[in-house]
């Protein structure tokens, strides 16, 4: 059994990088290409894995874990089933947050934004560069909801993937993409004795950014 004090003991210095006014770039997403460069050359464990912060219909935050699938020149991509509780709040509140932490970097970004759909066009093209059990498992999964057992996936996944054998393979419509487009971006590099380097872009007009060194 671990207890409070042993929790509060864990510690880590972080000395690996540094982050400082050299090596700003004026585009963020530009930076964050950088950064996410870096992560997968230093082969962190799923460096496109980000939390998904969303807003529920009581107001209450709401999170969870879910992949990137692309960067744009506007924003951050990901797929998800669009009835699942999280596709549910972004239909009410089309605002969210992610995060990636990347420990092996001593890195974490945070950003906040605003999320649309994608085209319909761009989701088809994503979900048939997908697996064939992965696509099969957006069919068969009614994601969020209240299911009885795990028997119950694994037959409506094996009646899937029966029907499909003899019937064009298409992406479901209630599955697709999203595009957050950023409002602000935070730059997190860890220091030692807690003096770590942040930065933050905050949008100021269509193209233009500023950038500030927060204290830590």
């Amino acid at each position: 059994m671990i207890d409070n004090e042993a929790i509060a003991a864990i510690r880590k210095e972080y000395t690996l990088k540094e982050f400082n006014e050299s090596h700003i770039i004026t585009e963020p997403i530009n930076q964050f290409k950088n950064w996410f460069k870096e992560a997968i050359d230093a082969s962190v464990n799923e460096p496109n894995a980000m939390s998904l912060a969303t807003i529920k219909q009581d107001g209450r935050p709401s999170s969870r874990i879910v992949l990137l699938k692309g960067i744009e020149d506007n924003g951050f991509v990901f797929y998800t089933n669009y009835d699942s509780n999280k596709g549910k709040q972004l239909g009410k509140h089309n605002q969210a947050a992610l995060l990636f932490f990347w420990p092996e970097l001593q890195r974490q970004v945070r950003i906040e934004g605003i999320v649309t759909k994608i085209s319909a066009q761009e989701s088809d093209a994503y979900f048939a560069s997908r697996p064939f059990e992965s696509q099969i498992g957006a069919h068969a999964s009614p994601q969020s909801q209240p299911i009885d057992n795990r028997k119950y996936l694994e037959e409506n996944f094996d009646k899937f993937k029966l029907l499909f054998q003899s019937t064009p393979l298409i992406r479901p419509s209630h599955w697709g993409g999203y595009i957050l487009n950023p409002q602000s971006i935070e730059f997190w590099q860890g220091r030692a004795s807690r003096l770590h380097d942040r930065f933050l872009y905050t949008k100021t007009s269509t193209l233009d950014w500023t950038c500030t060194r927060l204290a830590p």
